[in-house]
């Protein structure tokens, strides 16, 4: 019996507006689900990100009470054939890359920030695998 992956990761973000307008119209992430003045879901290869305003998601309801902040990371793995052009997509977007890292055996990523300031970070597919 083992988990397979992680399906879908969660931010805390302070404007759906601006989330959605980066993930989806700066990434090009699939809007998948949206409630007004509560989350905004996108879809992000095979996982799911949520975007969920924090006090909304802290009241409950039909699902259990959530709740989070401070600045949070996540990564989007990519294919080493893609990589490049996903760098060159958040620069063209005018999003500025923090640091890019070389991990060695050839992988390589790139830091940058969405407008919450979570750090996000584009990985080339691979790095974590298992020997």
């Amino acid at each position: 019996m083992t988990i397979r992956k992680i399906k879908e990761t969660c931010l805390y973000v302070s404007n759906l507006q601006k989330s959605k307008a980066f993930y989806h119209g700066q990434l090009g992430l699939e809007v998948i689900g949206e409630v007004k003045d509560r989350h905004v879901f996108f879809r992000a290869g095979e996982s799911v990100l949520l975007c969920f305003i924090s006090e909304a998601s802290k009241k409950g309801g039909a699902l259990p009470p959530h709740f989070g902040s401070g600045q949070l990371h996540l990564a989007f793995e990519v294919s080493k054939t893609d990589y490049q052009s996903w760098k060159d997509k958040v620069q063209d977007a005018g999003i500025t890359i923090e640091q890019e890292y070389d991990w060695g055996k050839g992988y390589l990523s790139f830091y940058f920030r969405d407008p919450d300031q979570h750090l996000l970070e584009v990985v080339m597919e691979g790095m974590w695998e298992r020997s």
